[in-house]
Formats: C-alpha cells, sequence, structure tokens
C-alpha cells in the first residue's frame, strides 16, 4: 500500500473522477464547502486565512475567499517558487489575481516569504484525496507538504474534497503531511484526532 506507483495511479484515478463531474455539481460542492467553512469556529475568529486559488476541477475556492476578504480576514494565497515551494502574498480581491505557473491564477501583491503561512490562524489545503487519519494525497509536487511543515501544531489545517474523496486509507512517505480536518459537500468539517 505505502509505495509510490500506488499513489500515481489513485491521484490519476480520482483526477479522472473530477473531471467526469458536471460544471453545476462542481460549482454547487464550492458553494457548500464556503458555506460550511464560513461557519467554523476557527474560520469565525481568524485574523489570517492562508488558502489557494482552486485550478481545474479543484473543489471551486473562489467564492470563499472573496467571501472571507469581505468579511475582513486577512488571506495569504501561495505563489509557486521555481523550486517548487510556496511563497505567500496577500489577496486583495478577484482583481488582485494573475496568472502564473501550471495554469495557477497567483496574488500580484509584494510575496511574504514561504514562512508567512507560519502566521496563519487557519490553513485551507487542496487535496486528491484524505484518508480517516488525515492524511492527505496532493498532485504529487510536495509544494504543501513544504508549506504543511511550517505551521504549528495548534493551528487548524483544513483539506477540500469532493464527498468520494474523503477515503479509509492513503499510502504515506515520510515527507508527507497530514490535515488536522477536511471540509466535503455534504459532510461539512470532519476533525481528525
Amino acid at each position: 500500500m505505502h509505495d509510490i506507483a500506488t499513489k500515481t495511479r489513485l491521484r490519476a484515478e480520482l483526477l479522472e473522477k473530477r473531471a467526469m463531474m458536471l460544471p453545476g455539481a462542481r460549482s454547487e460542492a464550492g458553494r457548500a464547502i464556503r458555506d460550511a467553512l464560513l461557519s467554523v469556529p476557527e474560520v469565525e475568529m481568524a485574523g489570517t486565512i492562508a488558502a489557494y486559488v482552486s485550478i481545474g476541477a479543484e473543489p471551486d475556492t473562489r467564492g470563499l475567499l472573496f467571501a472571507l476578504w469581505k468579511r475582513g480576514a486577512y488571506v495569504l494565497l501561495p505563489k509557486l517558487l521555481p523550486d517548487g515551494d510556496l511563497d505567500w502574498a496577500s489577496y486583495e480581491g478577484p482583481d488582485s489575481l494573475a496568472p502564473g505557473p501550471r495554469g495557477c491564477l497567483e496574488p500580484t501583491e509584494p510575496p511574504r516569504g514561504p514562512g508567512a503561512v507560519a502566521s496563519a490562524d487557519v490553513v485551507l489545503a487542496p487535496a486528491v484525496a484524505i484518508d480517516r487519519t488525515g492524511m492527505r494525497l496532493g498532485r504529487g509536487g510536495g509544494s504543501y507538504d513544504r508549506a504543511l511543515a511550517r505551521v504549528g501544531p495548534a493551528i487548524l489545517t483544513v483539506g477540500l474534497v469532493y464527498d468520494g474523496e474523503l477515503v479509509p486509507e492513503l499510502p504515506a512517505e515520510s515527507h508527507d503531511q497530514r490535515v488536522r480536518s477536511a471540509v466535503t459537500p455534504s459532510g461539512g468539517l470532519l476533525r481528525f484526532t
């Protein structure tokens, strides 16, 4: 179960399922995730939230980012560095985003450094799947494993996935970082112990 080939196969299967979802279903799922997250106490109280701009068939985060920003939270978004690590800069509304590497939209504000994620009160992370222990399967680049490794143990880290992507068990490698909770469209926030 714990090999790279298993992760690669699983990632391909899950991404294919995502790609087959109808746009309406994806939008609805994004709204359900947004509404669930906006009512989480840690998110309601957070001064700073590290989030991300969804790409492709990922659960849509644009409505969530806008809602957090309008609410007055300081939202940090990633900027992909050449070495695959993540720098962070502030989100200042939809017009503050510009195309970045690998089809990502990135903030145009000045970068705050890779360590800026450590100042967030809540960290939202993309995932292809999450298991019942909080192990997340990402896209394979390791960017979020590096970012999550900088986050303190008391900070709520949340992986955003569709309903079918919360799985019993995922293969793990030594560098893989767990999230402390997951949010799904129909289940809301699930905390892992």
